[in-house]
C-alpha cells in the first residue's frame, strides 16, 4: 500500500476562539499480516528421459495477500525415477511486505512410457535327443528404459526335430519397473546338424541257381535312427 512506512501527518489545535497552531509527527505503517497461502496437488509424467517438473505456479491455488503477492517458491521442482508415487512438496508465498506463509501439495510422479524392446535374431542347434533352447537373454539386443527394467518372455523353447525346424518368430516382451511394457519379434532359425546313429547287422545271402543273391538296406540296417 502506498502509505507503507514513515508518514508524515500534521495536527491543527485551534482554541474556542478561533486561534489555531500546528505540529507534527510522524506515523509509522506496518504490514505483518502473513499471506494465505494456498496450495493444490499435480500429477507429472516422466518423460523418455526419466525427467520431469513443477513451477510454482502450478501448486498454487489462488493464494492472495492484501499488500500483493511478491514471490511464489517451491522446495523441490524437478522429480526423477526415483520419486515416482506421491511427493510431498512446500509451497512458500511471500508478500510485497517480507512476510511469508507456507502450504504443501502432493505430488504424484508418475512413469507411463514404455521401454524401447530391442531384439536379434538367434540360431538354435539341436542336440542329439533333438531338442534346444533359447533364453530372453540371448534374444534380447539392448532393450532399455530411463527407469529401469527386466525382460521376461519368451520362456525358454523346446525345438523338436522335424516339428520346428527352420526359421521360427518369437516375440520378447520388455516390461521397465513400473509395469510399462513392449514387444519386438525375432527369427529363430532351429537346425539340426547331428549325424544319424547307423547300426548294422550282419547277413548271410544264399545265392540261386543262377548264382546270383542280393540283399536290400533294410536287411542291414539294424535299428538306425536319427536320435
Amino acid at each position: 500500500m502506498t502509505y507503507l512506512g514513515p508518514n508524515t501527518v500534521t495536527l491543527t489545535v485551534t482554541d474556542v476562539n478561533g486561534n489555531s497552531n500546528t505540529c507534527t509527527a510522524t506515523i509509522t505503517v506496518e504490514d505483518n499480516i502473513a499471506p494465505e497461502a494456498l496450495c493444490q496437488n499435480v500429477t507429472v509424467q516422466l518423460d523418455a528421459t526419466g525427467a520431469g517438473s513443477i513451477t510454482p505456479a502450478q501448486v498454487d491455488n489462488g493464494s492472495n495477500d492484501a499488500c500483493g503477492i511478491a514471490t511464489l517458491a517451491l522446495d523441490q521442482e524437478d522429480f526423477d525415477c526415483t520419486d515416482v508415487g506421491p511427493n510431498t512438496v512446500t509451497l512458500t508465498v511471500t508478500d510485497v511486505n517480507g512476510n511469508s506463509n507456507t502450504c504443501t501439495a502432493t505430488i504424484t510422479v508418475e512413469d507411463n512410457v514404455a521401454p524401447e524392446a530391442l531384439c536379434q535374431n538367434v540360431t538354435v542347434q539341436l542336440d542329439a535327443a533333438g531338442t534346444g533352447s533359447i533364453t530372453p537373454a540371448q534374444v534380447n539386443n539392448g532393450s532399455n528404459d530411463a527407469c529401469g527394467g527386466s525382460n521376461p518372455g519368451p520362456r525358454s523353447g523346446k525345438f523338436r526335430l522335424h516339428r520346428r525346424m527352420g526359421p521360427n518368430t518369437v516375440t520378447l516382451t520388455v516390461t521397465d519397473v513400473n509395469g510399462n511394457s513392449n514387444t519386438c519379434t525375432a527369427t529363430i532359425t532351429v537346425e539340426d546338424n547331428v549325424a544319424p546313429q547307423a547300426l548294422c547287422q550282419n547277413l548271410t545271402v544264399e545265392l540261386d541257381a543262377a548264382g546270383a543273391g542280393s540283399i536290400t538296406p533294410a536287411q542291414v540296417d539294424n535299428g538306425s535312427n536319427p536320435t
